[in-house]
């Protein structure tokens, strides 16, 4: 059973996932500088307030946290557009990468191919 988990535990694409969700919570502290530290007080400037948990509808004597709601809609789509830029710019770095590859092996005997007709 000990061996059955070592390789289960080794295994490249879990340690690929482990490496990957530390990265992720890495950037998670970078996000939030940006949103706390940079857009939510630009939006402060705008608004008047530096949050909107300010904003509560109280029915009855229960408080409705709305204001807290739209601040974590708020997050979540910065975070969102975020990783979209990320994600498009490593697409477009991967498929440059790919593009200055060369010719692929088809290519390659295709040329050879051409190449044994004319002769």
């Amino acid at each position: 059973m000990l061996k059955e988990f070592r390789e289960f535990a080794l295994k490249g694409n879990l340690l690929e996932i482990a490496v990957a969700l530390v990265l992720a919570l890495a950037f998670v502290a970078v996000v939030n500088a940006l949103v706390n530290g940079i857009i939510m007080p630009l939006i402060a400037a705008i608004v008047g307030e530096p949050s909107f948990d300010a904003i509560v509808w109280t029915i009855g004597d229960t408080p409705i946290l709305i204001g807290t709601f739209i601040t974590a809609v708020i997050d979540f789509l910065l975070i969102a557009f975020v990783l979209f830029l990320i994600v498009k710019a490593a697409n477009r770095f991967q498929r440059k990468a790919e593009g200055d590859a060369g010719p692929t092996e088809i290519d390659l005997l295709v040329q050879i191919r051409d190449e044994l007709a004319r002769r």
